[in-house]
């Protein structure tokens, strides 16, 4: 009787080791599932959104990336909603006053998760402090608002258009502008016909062998001259490649300078043509003076002026100029009528 007692307390003792091994096992295993370890091993944080987008206690938190802690609850407190959250305290040296928690998405179904950045360069946030919030970019929300924006302008666009606003709108609703392309149209139409029947230079161009031939040829020739002139042959060819040819020009320029300078500086006649105003007054007053001359002599005043304009003066001179003219003639004639020499002896 004594050894049955002794057994079953020897079992019962083994059954209890079985169950806190049991309950051990379990407890580490539920400590060490996630990347977060034990409590001792954490630290509380707290940020703020103004939408919290779908998420909720037991979300991932990631930093830079990787899932280092889990969000504990999300409550509101005011018109904002307040997140607190647990990473491990390895973070705390990356978790800084210059980084910022955003909510992202863990999968293409839309499973919210919160995402910080990685900042060593700050100061790191004391347990239950507030981790700066940014708003994240390209939610759902933000392509349904801009998806609306779009169609809000398509149908304000398509309101202009029936309006007949724009060019567009004309063309849709004027049907002068609409008869005026129709005619482009079918003068480029009429256009593309004459070339495809050869009518015209470019039709010939187009359809005529024997000109596309020649303007082959002609491409050809100019290809061969154009050689020519790069390797230096005749005359032209040799002016683009003669050494002494450039010289020669870079000698005329410099000379041309020598001359433009020397002109500058009021140097030989053409100079002080140019630069001396005593002798410009002098020209200057010449001129004027050849003007009131040639002024007086179409006024017919003076001889000259008498000559110019009166017409009985000049026909007086011309029949005296006529008559000395027959004077001399009739001299040579007959030259003992007009010289006859007496001589008287006494």
């Amino acid at each position: 009787m004594p050894r049955t007692r002794s057994l079953a307390w020897a079992e019962l003792k083994i059954g209890l080791l079985a169950v806190v091994a049991v309950i051990v096992a379990a407890t580490v295993i539920f400590l060490l599932s996630g990347d977060s370890g034990f409590f001792w091993q954490r630290y509380t944080l707290h940020t703020k959104f103004s939408n919290a987008a779908g998420l909720k206690s037991g979300a991932p938190v990631r930093v830079a990336g990787v899932e280092v802690g889990s969000v504990e609850e999300v409550e509101f407190s005011g018109a904002d909603v307040v997140v607190r959250f647990q990473l491990s305290k390895d973070m705390q040296t990356r978790v800084t006053t210059r980084s910022v928690a955003t909510i992202g998405s863990v999968s293409l179904l839309g499973e919210s998760a919160l995402d910080v950045t990685s900042a060593p360069d700050g100061t790191p946030i004391p347990e239950g402090g507030f981790v700066p919030s940014g708003r994240t970019p390209g939610q759902l929300s933000d392509v349904a608002e801009g998806a609306t924006r779009s169609l809000e302008q398509a149908t304000a666009l398509i309101k202009d258009i029936r309006a007949g606003k724009g060019t567009i709108g004309k063309l849709f609703t004027d049907e002068a502008l609409y008869r005026e392309i129709e005619g482009f149209v079918s003068a480029g139409e009429a256009v593309a016909n004459s070339l495809r029947s050869g009518r015209g230079t470019m039709g010939k161009l187009v359809t005529d062998e024997a000109a596309y031939r020649d303007l082959s040829a002609s491409l050809r020739n100019l290809q061969v001259m154009t050689s020519r002139l790069n390797a230096g042959e005749g005359s032209l060819g040799k002016l683009l490649q003669d050494p002494s040819f450039a010289e020669s020009l870079s000698g005329t320029t410099s000379n041309l300078n020598t001359v433009t300078g020397r002109l500058t500086r009021g140097e030989g006649t053409a100079g002080k043509l140019m630069t001396d105003e005593a002798l410009y007054n002098r020209m200057n007053s010449l001129s004027q003076r050849i003007d009131a001359l040639v002024g007086r002599l179409n006024e017919g005043q003076g001889t000259a002026g008498q000559l110019l304009n009166d017409k009985k003066l000049y026909d007086n001179l011309n029949g005296a100029a006529t008559e000395l003219r027959s004077l001399v003639a009739d001299i040579r004639r007959d030259p003992q009528k007009y010289l006859r020499v007496k001589v008287s002896i006494f």
